[in-house]
């Protein structure tokens, strides 16, 4: 792991990561299983405990958490340079398929086609099951439930995009008064090639983009400036995986008129059916909205701040998991995160979604295939689109 970077380790690491990029279906936990087969297991370029230990962080930190995984032992590999590598190998792939997915989208009109009330549907099933999974997982108990419980209501009642940010802040404070006096766990400390003075760089890059992108925003008046703006934002607030962002991605672009709902939730159900990070949605909305260049925009903007995070924090992790009070508010925030995916689920999914009794009919199957029998997404979405179609003819 110390050993000089050449580049022969860099190309090594980018046919590794695309690969992965390729084939990592099923997402953020499916992802963690694959790089720790791949890295862990098989090369054997990262321990256990330091993977468990990078693991920890990412779940920390807002953002795409396996992403940001395979950034940091790209980092551990090769440095800043091969974390960049990395995170090119595994996003590219799904960012070029949802690219012409949403140019072949732009090139008819399929507002009415039965295959995109199929994925429609297909966004309830994979947005329950991932409810039922978080829930149980984030919200254990009675102040944790309460928590999801106020999330829910003030992004559902108030929905802007400062409710969801004023949730974040307010579960944050909440949580650091409810469980700041739980015990960290004692684990052995690592080191990455990153120093302190590059890692408060990079988060104070990360705050100055937060506070000074709405001020140019509004300034310029800039197309170009208010998508970045928009999925920067997104990318820095989402606490819990790609399903967290749906809401911010909505509320920031299909009110606005920057995207239709139907679009919105088609591109939302094909995201399901690529491999990589569910964030690469933001490629396909990007692409909708203005080609090419918009979709490289939009990856480039939302995953911004997962790189300046995890850069920033590694060198400082060691310090950061032994608070108390920064654990305690980090689980009042992801407790309000299944509140935020709750609200989701209901609007805009369900209520564009579900119409009749057959489309409630065919989530559940849709549903049960997923959660019961385990089929891979790419099945359900195709599966859904198939429905969809069949649906329109019959009903």
């Amino acid at each position: 792991m110390k050993e000089r970077v050449t580049f022969q380790t860099l190309i090594q690491l980018l046919l590794i990561s695309t690969r992965l990029g390729l084939t990592s279906f099923g997402g953020p936990v499916a992802h963690l299983g694959y790089f720790h087969d791949e890295y862990v297991r098989r090369r054997k370029w990262i321990d256990e405990k330091t993977y468990a230990d990078l693991v920890a962080l990412c779940q920390f930190l807002p953002g795409p958490a396996s992403s940001q995984v395979g950034i940091g032992i790209g980092v551990l590999r090769a440095g800043t340079i091969g974390g960049i590598v990395s995170f090119i190998g595994f996003t590219l792939p799904s960012v070029l398929v949802l690219i012409l997915f949403a140019l072949a989208v732009q090139s008819f009109d399929a507002s009415n086609a039965g295959w995109l009330q199929g994925l429609k549907i297909v966004a309830v099933a994979v947005v329950a099951h991932a409810i039922l999974g978080m829930a149980k997982n984030l919200t254990p108990d009675l102040n944790r439930k309460a928590i999801a419980l106020l999330a829910l209501t003030i992004t559902l009642l108030w929905q802007t995009t400062y409710s969801q940010i004023l949730v974040i802040l307010l579960a944050g404070v909440i949580g650091w008064i409810l469980f700041k006096g739980q015990q960290a766990e004692e684990k052995k400390s690592f080191s990455f090639p990153i120093s302190k003075k590059f890692g408060a760089a990079c988060l104070v890059l990360f705050f100055g983009l937060l506070l000074l992108l709405p001020i140019l925003r509004e300034a310029t008046q800039w197309g170009w400036m208010a998508m970045f703006d928009s999925f920067y934002r997104a990318g820095s607030l989402v606490f819990g995986g790609g399903h967290v962002v749906l809401p911010l991605l909505e509320r920031e672009f299909v009110p606005t008129g920057w995207i239709s709902q139907e679009d919105f939730l088609a591109g939302y159900g094909a995201a399901q059916a690529v491999p990589g990070p569910l964030f690469t949605f933001a490629a396909y909305l990007g692409a909708v909205m203005d080609g090419w260049s918009g979709g490289l925009l939009a990856t480039f903007a939302i995953f911004l701040p997962a790189f300046l995070l995890i850069l920033g924090a590694l060198p400082f992790w060691n310090q950061l998991r032994q608070n108390s009070s920064i654990k305690g508010a980090l689980t009042g925030v992801n407790a309000a995160v299944v509140g935020i995916l709750i609200s989701a689920f209901y609007f805009p999914i369900w209520t564009s979604s579900i119409m009749e009794p057959v489309d409630f009919a065919f989530a559940a199957i849709l549903f049960s295939m997923l959660v019961f029998w385990k089929l891979p997404p790419w099945v359900i979405v195709l599966s859904g689109a198939v429905g969809g179609t069949i649906i329109s003819y019959l009903w």
